[in-house]
């Protein structure tokens, strides 16, 4: 469960960044585990993600079996229908494997000019 809180700032544009360097889920393909740094950048609305369930909520996907295109993707829908963001992007960088390495990223909504 995703808890969320008042947006302190409801009326202005900003910008929130979260990095978690330790998201792990599983290939399904093959069964080992991959791993990524989940980079989450928002314009909040109404509600901002509260960070103790943001961390629980990553830490759920450890072992499932999903895809780097499927995970981000979900995390996507999951996290904007928690908060109904302005805007949202969420970037999984895929750590090597196999020597390849993938970043896939994603985006909800219009990008409002204080997004760089």
């Amino acid at each position: 469960m995703i808890e969320v809180f008042s947006n302190p700032a409801p009326n202005r544009d900003y910008v929130i960044s979260h990095v978690c360097p330790e998201f792990t889920s599983v290939c399904p393909k093959t069964g080992q585990p991959d791993f990524a740094t989940i980079e989450l950048d928002y314009v909040p609305d109404d509600h901002c993600i509260e960070l103790k369930s943001l961390k629980l909520y990553y830490y759920s996907f450890r072992d499932q079996g999903i895809y780097y295109e499927a995970v981000t993707n979900r995390l996507l829908e999951e996290l904007t229908a928690a908060c109904k963001p302005r805007w949202m992007r969420v970037t999984g960088k895929f750590n090597v494997r196999g020597g390849i390495g993938s970043v896939i990223t994603v985006e909800s909504g219009p990008r409002p000019p204080c997004v760089l």
